[in-house]
């Protein structure tokens, strides 16, 4: 006869294999306040799934599906955030608190039912994946924060640091367009082209095979949240700061960054200073958009990280 001890180990590991098992290749759609969240998983590997959470806010899950080789170790699990790409869309500003973003998550790990899962975020998706583990730690095995965004007021002076390194005419047409409110003048409008080019996406924004519906962002919920462009911040993030909530970290943390990123490599480093057990990268020749600029560094930064974190300690 097994002893108890065997016996619960074997159902534990029965609990896991199920658990795995049920994160098949597959897309739908869960309630959630609000409406309903599109998901959908990629990949047939066997591994800890990993949980991605995009950026904007407003912005769609489209930029992961760079990341589908990654699925071929481990599941990869994205979803657009309510109001966006194919999610239910609204402009219900009442919907538009942090705490209900973090719910979306946790909607979504419940109704998949998973017992254990790395968490990604990009841009605002990292602030989110900040506040899903401060609210609901338990299951989270790692972290992986690629571009991050922590604090309004440092991305705007980090912000205000890449600005003082493009042409006069492009310096001036942004500060007149802060000075007057005026965010949709031609000049105003070229600068912000000029500068996502700088500093977003420098190359060529990557397309796949998978992405075979066209789901637009939303551009109410980031004007309402953020703001006109991404250096000009106006909306109910305006006074958002999460940084000194880094130190209660403590999972493994991987902080990733391109070289000439909004998200600057000298405050990305800082953020990872202040975690106890975490990694830093830097993705050469890459800006914010650093799956679509240098997509082969930033895999094999996110599956060296996870090979760190399960590796058997000696």
């Amino acid at each position: 006869m097994l002893s108890k001890i065997v016996l619960s180990f074997l159902v534990f590991i029965h609990l896991s294999i199920v658990s795995f098992a049920q994160l098949k290749e597959s897309e739908g759609k869960i309630n959630v306040q609000g409406g309903k969240i599109w998901y959908r998983i990629i990949g047939k590997g066997k591994g800890t799934p990993i949980l991605m959470l995009h950026g904007g806010p407003g912005g769609t899950s489209r930029s992961f599906y760079q990341f589908e080789t990654i699925g071929n170790d481990r599941p990869i699990i994205i979803f657009d955030q309510l109001g966006s790409g194919r999610s239910d869309y609204h402009t219900d500003t009442s919907l538009l608190k942090v705490p209900l973003f973090v719910e979306q998550v946790r909607a979504l790990v419940n109704t998949l039912q998973l017992k254990s899962f790395y968490l990604q975020g990009h841009s605002w998706g990292t602030a989110l994946a900040l506040e899903y583990y401060l609210q609901y730690p338990k299951e989270v095995k790692a972290i992986i924060f690629n571009s991050p965004y922590f604090s309004t007021a440092l991305w705007k002076k980090d912000a205000d640091i890449l600005i003082k390194t493009l042409p006069d005419s492009i310096q001036v047409a942004i500060a007149k367009g802060e000075k007057t409110g005026d965010f949709n003048s031609a000049a105003y409008i070229n600068a912000n082209s000029v500068y996502a080019k700088n500093f977003g996406v420098r190359n060529s924004r990557l397309t796949s095979d998978l992405d075979t519906i066209m789901a637009a962002g939303n551009g109410f919920i980031y004007n309402y949240m953020w703001g006109p462009t991404e250096f000009t911040a106006t909306g109910t993030l305006i006074n958002y700061d999460r940084i000194k909530s880094l130190s209660s970290i403590k999972i493994p943390s991987l902080f990733i960054t391109g070289e000439y990123d909004e998200a600057r490599p000298q405050t990305v480093r800082y953020f990872s200073s202040l975690v106890k057990n975490s990694q830093f990268g830097m993705i050469e020749g890459a800006g914010h958009g650093t799956m679509h600029d240098n997509k082969a560094k930033n895999i094999q930064l996110i599956k060296d990280f996870i090979s760190s974190v399960e590796q058997p300690k000696k």
